[in-house]
């Protein structure tokens, strides 16, 4: 029984390694998986407000750690597109089977930015080199699945940002920020520093911009990007001036939310009961790719998740049923990562859920350290 863990890395991040003894301390530290890393992890940084975790089990509050705290979402706010495009698509404003040319998603793909995840899901849904065009659902299943941000930002374009907001407040999430064009965001540092003609006075300048403005910057070179698409050499250049500096401010910059509100996003998806019946007949198949492994047919009814992570950020929010109607919904988010600890989270997440889901053992462990 395995669950398949979607988490995409924002931006590759580069660990160099001494061949010989370095490569074997660097395996050595990582380990095996082990799921008490997760509970480990949480215990050493609660303090630090840097981490936080939510999990509730047949609708009972079982980790509550720092839940009402802000951190940034990464892809896992991918989550709010695909319940806007299900939404549209139940009442008739978008088709699902129109199909969208490839070189319209082309438009926001920057190379070397989303760990591959645009690459390899052009791999997947491809059936031959001579494609053009994919169906939108294809594109939205991407999104999630494969964690594409040229298809995100696509949707975002097709389904409006100001759709996509209001889906926040429908949901009743108050902390969530509103959500922006996060690849047009990469285009921003290279802006201010044609503009300052340093990157050290861009990147001052840069970390000073209230999120008001830097949203109102992104939307408009989303707009401009579908006027004027950058052609190859000028996403090299936007590549080349995006430093880890400002990396990290693109990371702290994203939408945040708290992890009390996406549990309460997952127990909506897992219940089957907030939305029309229509609407879970278009987002469940985006949503629980999951369930597409027979393996995890046999003991689950349903479940889904979206991840996300960038070079210093790592979140998870899934929810499952299994087949004796037990439901779990979990959010956890961590930001300010060094690069072992993002490594060791990815390793062992996935591990943590499978064991949580399937261990009473476990699960109680798990309540008892909290409720200590």
């Amino acid at each position: 029984m395995k669950i398949a863990l979607w988490i995409t890395v924002g931006f590759v991040v580069v660990v160099a390694l001494v061949a010989g003894v370095g490569i074997w301390i660097f395996q050595k530290q990582i380990g095996k998986e082990d799921p008490e890393y997760i509970i480990q992890f949480l215990k050493e940084n609660v303090d630090k407000g840097n981490v936080a975790a939510t999990i509730h089990y047949n609708q009972e509050k079982w980790v509550q750690v720092n839940e009402d705290q802000l951190l940034p979402l990464a892809s896992a706010v991918k989550t709010i597109i695909a319940i806007e495009y299900a939404e549209q698509a139940a009442v008739g404003k978008i088709d699902p089977n129109q199909e969208i040319p490839l070189n319209d998603l082309e438009i926001f793909y920057i190379p070397k930015t989303d760990g591959g995840a645009h690459q390899a899901w052009l791999k997947d849904v491809k059936i031959d080199q001579q494609m053009e065009t994919v169906p939108l659902k294809e594109v939205t299943k991407g999104m999630i699945v494969y964690s594409s941000n040229a298809n995100t930002e696509y949707l975002i374009h097709l389904l409006g940002l100001e759709n996509i907001n209001q889906t926040l407040e429908d949901l009743q999430l108050s902390s969530h920020e509103p959500i922006y064009p996060i690849v047009s965001a990469l285009a921003i540092p290279q802006q201010i520093i044609q503009e300052e003609g340093s990157k050290k006075a861009a990147l001052d300048k840069l970390k000073n911009m209230d999120m008001k403005e830097y949203r109102e910057l992104t939307i408009a070179t989303h707009k401009e990007w579908l006027q004027q698409p950058l052609n190859a050499q000028e996403k090299k250049q936007l590549i080349k001036d995006l430093n880890m500096d400002f990396q990290k401010v693109w990371s702290d910059r994203l939408p945040r939310a708290t992890t009390a509100e996406y549990v309460s996003i997952m127990e909506k998806l897992n219940t089957k009961s907030h939305f029309s019946e229509n609407v879970y007949t278009y987002l469940d198949p985006v949503m629980e790719g999951l369930m597409e492994n027979p393996n995890n047919q046999e003991w689950l009814a349903h479940a889904g998740q979206k991840g996300g992570s960038t070079a210093f950020v790592l979140t998870m929010a899934m929810y499952a049923t299994d087949q004796e109607g037990n439901q779990t919904e979990l959010a956890f988010f961590a930001n300010d990562l060094s690069t072992m600890e993002q490594i060791k989270l990815s390793k062992n997440m996935n591990a943590f859920q499978l064991k949580f889901l399937t261990d009473e053992d476990f699960r109680k462990k798990v309540k008892k350290v909290w409720s200590q």
